[in-house]
């Protein structure tokens, strides 16, 4: 690795402030546990003035959960003798329960409550606290998948996981913070943020471009183990710190978090204990982002390299890609350049049979082409075999057989169903769903369809259904109460014996599935 001499450092940070343009921010850098860069700009609150400094308190968000399941591993030797507390807060799941170790590795098969509260009519600025928390976990009556099988992303996970943690201690969840990972990392201003409304010192996160101007942006959630981690850059200076200081510990806390975790069928997973290690630049990366409307962080800690990089904007830039601009800067590496390819005769839209969510693939850049299936699109690079790839994570490749997907950090191979033919407009009607209480209504609105959901959190905005072939349309979902949209919602309409349509199958990547019938 190239040495971090000053002027090398001072030219990535002015490259990553021009980059990721917004109110304000701050990154750290620590090279074998010392620290290299320690850097704050702009304001945290740009009406009062108040500047961003390394002492200022953020929302980490999503970084909490690693918190979390270190209280887990802190608190119960064997986790797995608390796996009943996990079924006894899913009281009306018709199958069996995952385990408490299942949550800690997003392996649960449990719908994400973001995605159900969108479907239960919720508006983004709604208020979602522990009663509304509280009733979508509960009415939970199936998974989308068999624990253990799968990855996907579940914020409830870690809200159960810190539920179980304050009864199971007799001590509440802040606390248990405090004092058991907060101040032995010392970790001095680090606290339990719950409410989303406000922090202590006045530090807004905003929305916006700079094009555009910004605007604070309006949070009314409360979290506790899936994203609550209020913290100052020095407070995350401290937990990096105590990483590197503690990592040939086999029994120190860090340690014990970043262990690799499988699947029931011995596949490797990419996620567990609310990390997610991955390769960058060739060497195993540690960490996780974390987000919310106004907020953006990452941590990353390379342990080849002893190599720790924290990010945090109060704005909407990719604090993700910021981290991982600056680890190539330091490590003198570049991102893969995409292979010079046409385009393949693969590209369109498939099915892919085990979510029953859609798949698009549409031509990106040259020698590129884009993946919308997931969360977010995904770029991904055509190969010289004429596959395309994004590292060794997600794969498409024709075979004789059809086109299949592989994507392994969700140990997931299929083979996908193109789709071919025009949608037809007659699948205009209420619908319902029973597991979640809730109803979607499609419209023909001048001869253009339009859907929207009702439930017991609101009533929800009406959005333009796009055809995607033969009964398959997309209801895109662009706002939710977390950072970002869970997704474009697939809704698959069967038909019966007449031809009439009577029912469907709605999904996203986080909440997949869900059975809805027609109610005339």
């Amino acid at each position: 690795m190239p040495d971090l001499i000053p002027a090398r450092l001072d030219r990535l940070l002015f490259e990553l402030m021009r980059d990721y343009p917004g109110p304000g921010g701050a990154v750290a850098v620590l090279r074998e546990g010392r620290v290299v860069l320690r850097h704050a700009w702009g304001f945290a609150n740009a009406e009062r003035r108040i500047p961003f400094t390394p002492g200022t308190l953020f929302r980490f968000c999503s970084i909490t959960k690693q918190f979390t399941c270190g209280l887990v591993l802190d608190a119960f030797k064997d986790p797995t003798s608390r796996d009943g507390a996990v079924s006894s807060r899913l009281p009306n799941l018709a199958e069996p329960a995952p385990g408490i170790l299942h949550l800690c590795h997003n392996q649960s098969g449990l719908r994400d409550y973001w995605a159900l509260a969108m479907l239960q009519g919720a508006a983004v600025e709604s208020a979602f606290g522990d009663p509304e928390a509280s009733a979508l976990v509960r009415q939970a009556r199936s998974l989308h998948f068999k624990p253990g099988t799968r990855y996907s992303y579940v914020n409830q996970n870690f809200r159960l996981l810190s539920d179980i943690l304050e009864a199971e201690t007799g001590r509440g969840f802040a606390e248990l913070l405090r004092t058991r990972i907060f101040a032995p990392a010392g970790m001095e201003t680090a606290f339990l943020a719950a409410d989303t409304r406000a922090m202590p010192d006045g530090t807004e996160g905003y929305e916006g471009t700079p094009e555009r101007g910004f605007r604070a942006a309006v949070n009314n959630i409360i979290w506790t183990g899936d994203a609550g981690l209020g913290a100052s850059l020095d407070d995350m200076i401290a937990w990096e710190r105590h990483i590197d200081a503690t990592r040939d510990d086999p029994d120190a806390l860090p340690t014990r978090l970043s262990v690799p975790v499988m699947f029931k069928d011995g596949s490797p997973a990419a996620y567990g204990f609310g990390l997610r290690r991955s390769i960058e630049f060739g060497r195993v990366a540690i960490g996780h982002g974390g987000a919310l409307r106004g907020w953006r962080s990452q941590r990353l800690y390379v342990p080849g390299e002893r190599l720790s990089i924290v990010v945090m904007f109060n704005h909407l830039s990719d604090a993700h890609s910021a981290a991982i601009d600056l680890l190539g800067g330091i490590l003198g590496e570049t991102s893969r350049t995409p292979a010079l390819q046409t385009a393949p005769n693969w590209l369109g839209a498939y099915v892919e049979p085990e979510t029953g969510l859609s798949v698009r693939i549409e031509a990106a850049d040259e020698g590129q082409v884009r993946l919308r299936y997931g969360h977010s699109a995904e770029i991904l690079a055509l190969d010289p075999d004429g596959a395309a790839s994004d590292d060794a994570a997600i794969q498409l490749r024709a075979l004789s057989d059809g086109l299949w997907m592989v994507r392994r950090d969700e140990n997931q191979r299929s083979r996908l169903q193109r789709i071919d033919g025009e949608a037809s407009l007659d699948v205009t009607g209420r619908y319902r769903c029973e597991e979640i209480d809730a109803d979607l209504v499609v419209v023909n609105a001048g001869g253009l369809l339009h859907g929207a959901f009702t439930g017991p959190l609101g009533q929800g905005r009406m959005e333009r259904l796009s055809p995607i072939g033969p009964d398959v349309w997309l209801l895109p979902c662009p706002r939710a109460l977390d950072h970002t949209p869970p997704g474009d919602w697939t809704l698959a309409f069967h038909r019966d014996a007449s031809g009439d349509v009577a029912g469907l199958k709605l999904g996203c990547w986080l909440a997949r599935g869900l059975a809805y019938r027609r109610l005339g």
